[in-house]
């Protein structure tokens, strides 16, 4: 029978269950399709009084409740949008498989994105979160890659035949074909729903978003009880509907029934007895929805008591909380407080001994801090080193965590060579001044913009891979003298190859290891990528005792190979390759490769690896690097370790920034040094007399407590020179890297011209030269690759690029494989025979 506009359709579909619209309150349409009545415990789809939607399963009880607005006077006319996705969606009340249905959260599924005339439709997975759009090429992209993403809060929906839809948003338009009429308008009625609620959030945001005063936490409390009564007043009226629905439903049964009790024609007698069937169905489904409704709540209500418990539960541990820290913050100032007005309650004790620091005296703890032998300070980090220190003095035992060693005081943070020391750790003398005198500065960095129009610009119509980088990333080094810049703190090893005793020796050589570091805090300019069979020469014999050799070895992966050799006791040589990934916002560096120092005298040969760096703010943002990691440093002949911790910066954490840590232990296991400093500024050391079990720390596990001596000054770094800051904040090493020699080889890097223009801040000529030297390797490396090709075909072996200077060997302690210096560069130095070398440049 035909339903007018005002009344309500309700149809019952024995496979996908019983799906109902209400458009007013008048009359009800009942129909089947289907060879058997379904039954009450089938699967009901209904949209009641409204908006009021519900799943019951086959227990009768709610899979999900989307929405509940119910109308007690009478029902507003349904819009048309939402009335065109009901008609839509009687024929896709299946959901296929692996999908949420089309009124949760998450839509997922494949379909067909046009995407150009040539390729025409592709095959794309589609996610619908949150109000938003994207697609993938496959599945596994989901985890780090979108290809685009669209706002339906802003999206204009059609659907332009039986499987297209057409999803646009400012100037944005995608074209997308489902495989099936049936898939699509599951697609249409889950972006339908999801644009409502988009509107719906970005309506109670904007709605909250007025500049009001911060709300207090009553404020806060009384928004949730309002909260919970409107939702309490919502269920009382979905209770009511229910009784409206029973009510009116009892009514149609008894009007039914008389209507049968009348004198009909046999044929109408046989209508209306089918009639009041269906009506009796509905009277079952309808209690049916009744009682799941009475069910979900009693379930809301029993939940809600759980929830306000647990609630009340939070904000009670936070008042706690809060109560906790401003104790913590009112015990700190008293302690800075007591630290401040030390120096002059104990000016008058004769035993106290004081020091001077900074311009103000600071006591050591005498026998009047009887009461601060009781206390111990525990570094609350989790990642907190597991021992404490403990400074010890005449009379007493100072503590104080291992975070703040490198401020403790105690005593002088005497030079290494003061006290305590072996006799021929000591300087022997002053050093010797150099007998060159070398530059101490460079033509000033140009204030370039960096237009990146102009970058576009110029590699328009070029492949990728000749896409040059332009110098303004750069700083006029290359990566063989970012290498060398490691030697600054030489006299480290000059005086670790006078120690007799091989742990401060340990000492020394972890320092230096440290100090390689401290030129880095500034430097986030990008170093040269050195070509194939670049050289950098470093002979400081005649000022420093030392020469020192890199060669670039290889160019994918790129590798470089360093060798140092000192006339006063020892050598290093290291194979390094640089490995980075970029992770969105920072680029990690992580350095691959051994570093090898032996010392002449005693043969101790010590092997460490360097730490990861870090670029933060690559997108946005002022660039600045950290260094974090382990460094475990080996006496492979004592078998002594260093272990270093170099702590990542965090914006939470109390501890200094750019924090090291170390402890210095035998071959047993016996730790005799404590390392503790910044890797930007200094490095101390503190000889360990005593050591004892502590208290347990964060993670349960139980520290080492260890009583030391006053820290000792190992390594502290130079200042950098006047207007670094207009100089890449090169050291005064670094200035001098660059600077033009006599007799070099032909494939040093001082000769490279890119680099020198660029140091002369003739960028723009530095770009062009840099471009001509990278499409020269890139020619060279493909003639290599056509003779290796052409020995192949002929049966022959090739060699390929060898080095120079360096050849592989394997290293007996580590059983690596790497490159050593072979020898005959500085006698062809001396001889000034450069006929084997390359033209590179």
């Amino acid at each position: 029978m035909a339903v007018p506009p005002s009344q309500s359709s309700i149809n019952f579909h024995p496979s996908s269950g019983f799906q109902g619209h209400v458009k007013g309150a008048c009359s009800v349409n009942l129909a089947f399709s289907g060879p058997d009545p379904p039954r009450p415990s089938s699967l009901i789809r209904g949209v009641c009084m409204g908006r009021a939607t519900a799943l019951c399963g086959r227990s009768g009880r709610i899979v999900s409740f989307l929405s509940a607005v119910p109308c007690l006077s009478g029902c507003t006319p349904q819009p048309a949008a939402e009335r065109r996705m009901s008609d839509q969606g009687k024929s896709s009340a299946s959901t296929p498989a692996g999908a949420p249905a089309p009124g949760s959260d998450t839509y997922k599924g494949w379909l067909f994105k046009w995407t150009n005339y040539l390729k025409g439709y592709q095959r794309r997975w589609f996610v619908l979160s949150n109000g938003l759009l994207s697609y993938y090429r496959t599945q596994a992209e989901m985890a780090h890659t979108c290809r685009g993403t669209i706002n339906l809060a802003t999206a204009h929906i059609d659907t332009e035949d039986a499987c297209n839809i057409v999803l646009s948003s400012g100037g944005r338009t995608y074209h997308l074909k489902a495989s099936t009429e049936v898939e699509r308008q599951r697609w249409v009625t889950a972006l339908e729903l999801a644009k409502a609620k988009a509107i719906r959030m970005m309506n109670d945001q904007s709605d909250d978003s007025g500049d009001e005063e911060p709300t207090t936490q009553s404020d806060r409390s009384e928004g949730i009880q309002g909260t919970l009564k409107t939702l309490i007043s919502k269920l009382d009226d979905l209770s009511t509907c229910n009784d409206l629905i029973a009510k009116h439903g009892a009514a149609l049964q008894r009007s039914l029934s008389e209507l049968e009790a009348l004198r009909v024609p046999v044929e109408g007698g046989e209508k209306i007895k089918g009639v009041n069937e269906r009506a009796t169905l509905f009277r079952i489904t309808s209690n049916a929805m009744i009682n799941a409704c009475r069910d979900f709540l009693d379930l809301a209500e029993t939940h809600s008591r759980r929830w306000q418990r647990a609630l009340q539960y939070e904000r009670e541990q936070r008042i706690h909380l809060e109560e906790t820290i401003e104790q913590l913050a009112k015990q700190h100032n008293s302690l800075e407080r007591a630290w401040r007005e030390a120096p002059t309650l104990s000016a008058n004790t004769p035993s106290a001994p004081t020091t001077k620091k900074g311009g103000s005296e600071r006591p050591q703890k005498g026998e009047a801090s009887d009461e601060d032998e009781e206390t111990e300070y525990f570094d609350a980090m989790e990642d907190s080193p597991a021992f404490i220190t403990v400074t010890a003095t005449e009379n007493t035992q100072h503590r104080c965590s291992q975070s703040n060693l490198s401020g403790a005081s105690g005593g002088h943070t005497n030079d290494w060579n003061q006290d305590n020391v072996s006799p021929s750790c000591k300087d022997s003398g002053k050093e010797l001044q150099p007998l060159r005198r070398r530059r101490s500065h460079i033509p000033d960095k140009p204030n370039y913009s960096l237009n990146l129009w102009s970058i576009m610009k110029n590699c328009i119509g070029k492949e990728l891979s000749k896409i040059p980088m332009p110098v303004n990333f750069n700083e006029p080094l290359s990566m063989l003298q970012r290498l060398t810049e490691d030697l600054e703190y030489h006299e480290l090893l000059d005086k670790a190859a006078r120690c007799e005793s091989s742990l401060e020796q340990l000492c020394l050589v972890a320092a230096f290891s440290v100090s390689s570091y401290s030129t880095t805090v500034h430097r986030t300019a990008k170093p040269f990528n050195p070509l194939l069979g670049e050289t950098y020469e470093l002979d400081r014999l005649d000022d420093f005792g030392y020469r020192s050799l890199c060669e670039q070895v290889s160019h994918h992966p790129p590798a470089a190979a360093h060798h140092v050799i000192s006339q006063r006791g020892w050598s290093l040589w290291q194979e390094i390759t640089i490995a980075s990934k970029f992770r969105g916002k920072y680029l990690s560096i992580m350095p691959l490769g051994a570093i090898h120092l032996q010392f002449h005298s005693s043969g101790n040969h010590y092997v460490w690896r360097k730490v990861t760096s870090t670029v933060h703010n690559i997108i946005v943002g002022k660039l600045w690097i950290d260094q974090s990691g382990d460094i475990e440093i080996v006496n492979h002949r004592t078998m002594e370790t260093c272990q270093l911790k170099f702590s990542p910066y965090s914006y939470f954490s109390r501890d200094v920034p750019r924090k090291v840590t170390g402890v210095v232990s035998d071959s047993g296991g016996q730790a005799h040094y404590i390392l503790s400093g910044t890797w930007d500024d200094k490095i101390e050391s503190s000889k360990i007399v005593q050591s004892s079990k502590g208290g347990s720390g964060s993670e349960g596990k139980q520290k080492t407590v260890y009583q030391t001596l006053s820290p000792k000054l190992l390594w502290k770094k130079y200042p950098l020179p006047d207007n670094a800051e207009n100089m890449y904040f090169f050291s005064s090493l670094a200035l001098t890297l660059n600077e033009p020699e006599d007799g070099v080889g032909l494939t040093d890097s001082r000769l490279r011209p890119d680099q020198r223009l660029m140091e002369a801040g003739r960028w723009d000529e530095a770009n062009s030269e840099k471009q001509r030297l990278e499409e020269k390797q890139r020619a060279v490396r493909r003639r290599r690759e056509a003779e290796a090709t052409d020995a192949l075909d002929n049966g022959r072996e090739y060699e390929g690029f060898q080095p120079q200077w360096f050849h592989k060997r394997t290293n007996a302690i580590t059983g690596e494989t790497n490159f050593v210096y072979k020898g005959g560069y500085w006698e062809a130095k001396d001889s000034q025979d450069w006929s084997m070398c390359s033209e590179i440049f």
